[in-house]
């Protein structure tokens, strides 16, 4: 699932839940419940995250086991 992908790059990069919800300018709980995969992940917030953990969104949404995001931006 998709929201295992925000939780183990988290974890990968020793950071908090709060600390991401920071930088995502959104309440903790919120971010929480992405990883859970209690709340679907808008547009705006999965670009984010692709651009903070320099990876692909179909990585993030589990279309591709290939992080390495697209080149020409």
């Amino acid at each position: 699932m998709y929201y295992r992908r925000i939780f183990d790059l988290r974890e990968d990069h020793d950071l908090t839940q709060k600390a991401i919800s920071e930088f995502l300018a959104i309440h903790p709980n919120v971010y929480r419940r992405y990883e859970k995969g209690e709340r679907e992940i808008p547009v705006g917030i999965l670009l984010k995250l692709a651009d903070y953990y320099h990876v692909s969104t179909d990585y993030l949404l589990g279309r591709t086991d290939d992080p390495t995001p697209p080149t020409g931006r």
